[in-house]
């Protein structure tokens, strides 16, 4: 049984993104899917989301370098405030400000399961990276935070660093 589907680099939109979607309701088994460097937008990150909010097996879901805006990220982080098995969320590479990581970070303030959450690579500045140090005070599941590639400058890594002294993980 197929525990891992990696399609990234592919030509893969929002149709194949719903497809996908559909099986996660119903399967069982899936654990990684990758969906990589495709074609993915707004449209096929909810329907991803919405399957999240069901689906009990999948643990890692890779959507880097596809063209998600603060909108997908939106409906990613409210799939996150019931989802109870989701530990590795890619979204480097897309179109990401500060808006969607504010979604993002107010779900890791409950969120007790995602240890990995990898924003590189998007448009993410200070109040961003203050947004997550916020988090990292309280969170205690969060293991890998990316953030490189953005619009930090020394003032939200003097927010990180401080948020560092008190982050203790579980």
């Amino acid at each position: 049984n197929l525990t891992q589907l990696y399609l990234g680099a592919n030509q893969i939109s929002d149709n194949g993104a719903q497809l996908f979607a559909e099986v996660l309701k119903t399967n069982k088994i899936l654990t990684t899917l990758g969906l990589g460097e495709n074609k993915i937008t707004d449209i096929g990150a909810q329907q991803l989301a919405e399957a999240l909010k069901t689906n009990q097996t999948l643990t890692v879901l890779g959507l880097e370098k596809n063209t998600i805006t603060d909108n997908g990220a939106q409906h990613l982080a409210e799939a996150l405030k019931t989802n109870k098995v989701l530990t590795g969320l890619g979204l480097s590479g897309n179109q990401i400000t500060d808006n969607g990581a504010q979604k993002l970070a107010d779900t890791l303030k409950t969120n007790q399961t995602l240890t990995q959450l990898y924003l590189g690579a998007n448009q993410i500045s200070d109040n961003g990276a203050q947004l997550f140090a916020e988090v990292l005070k309280i969170n205690k599941t969060l293991t890998h935070l990316g953030l490189d590639g953005n619009k930090i400058t020394d003032n939200g890594a003097q927010q990180l660093a401080e948020a560092l002294k008190t982050n203790k993980v579980n």
